[in-house]
C-alpha cells in the first residue's frame, strides 16, 4: 500500500477537469479502475495525462516532485494528494527496479504497454464513463486471470518485485495466474533477491 493519506474521486476529478480544461489529455489509470470494475472502493484515484512535469506543476500551484524524473507529480487538491503521472515510454533498466530513462509520450497506448499486469493496464474516463482497453485487461479480470503486458520475462526483469506483485494479486482477487506469466516467475524467481528487504515486505 502507498504511504499516501486517502484520495477522494471528486479531487481527482477535479485534478483531471483542469488537466482537460488546460488542452491536455487525462484519464484515470491502474488500479483505481480496476478496483471500480470489480465494484471496489479504490483507496487512490491515479491520473494518467499527455502534459509533461513542469506544465503539471505550473497548473497547479500545490505539488511535490515526488517523481519528476519518471513524469510523476503529486497535486495537492481538496484533502487529497492526487498522483499526476505523464504518459511514457520506459526505456533500458539495470538495476531490477527503476527504469534508467523515461520518454514522455503524448499517446495513451504507449503508456499502457509499459505497465504490469492487463487488469492494471485500464483507463476511464470519469466524465463520459468510457473505459479505454488497449492490452485486453477487462477480459482477464472476468477471466479472473494475473497476466503480464506484453512479454513477461521482459516485464519481470524490469522490475523484479512484479513476481511478488502477480502473487500477492493472485491471492488477494483470488484469481488465477496465466501459465505464460507462472512460467516466468519461476524461472526468475531466484532473482527476487536483487529486491531490498523493504521493498519485499
Amino acid at each position: 500500500p502507498s504511504g499516501r493519506p486517502p484520495c477522494r474521486r471528486e479531487d481527482a476529478e477535479a485534478v483531471l477537469r483542469r488537466l482537460r480544461e488546460a488542452g491536455h489529455v487525462a484519464y484515470f489509470a491502474g488500479g483505481c479502475v480496476r478496483d471500480t470494475l470489480l465494484g471496489l472502493e479504490p483507496k487512490d484515484w491515479d491520473v494518467a495525462t499527455d502534459a509533461p512535469p513542469p506544465r503539471v506543476r505550473q497548473l497547479f500551484p500545490r505539488t511535490q516532485a515526488v517523481g519528476a524524473a519518471f513524469g510523476v507529480i503529486l497535486v495537492r487538491q481538496g484533502a487529497s494528494q492526487v498522483e499526476v503521472a505523464t504518459f511514457r515510454c520506459d526505456l533500458s533498466y539495470s538495476d531490477g527496479r527503476r527504469p534508467d530513462e523515461v520518454r514522455f509520450s503524448n499517446d495513451p497506448r504507449e503508456d499502457v504497454q509499459r505497465r504490469d499486469f492487463t487488469i492494471n493496464g485500464l483507463l476511464l474516463d470519469p466524465m463520459s464513463g468510457e473505459v479505454l482497453d488497449y492490452v485486453a485487461g477487462r477480459s482477464d479480470l472476468e477471466a479472473h486471470v494475473i497476466r503480464t503486458i506484453g512479454d513477461p520475462r521482459q516485464r519481470f526483469g524490469e522490475d523484479k518485485l512484479r513476481m511478488l506483485r502477480a502473487v500477492r494479486f493472485a491471492a488477494r482477487f483470488g484469481y488465477q495466474i496465466d501459465p505464460a506469466t507462472m512460467a516466468a516467475i519461476h524461472e526468475m524467481a531466484s532473482q527476487i533477491f536483487q529486491v531490498s528487504h523493504e521493498r519485499v515486505r
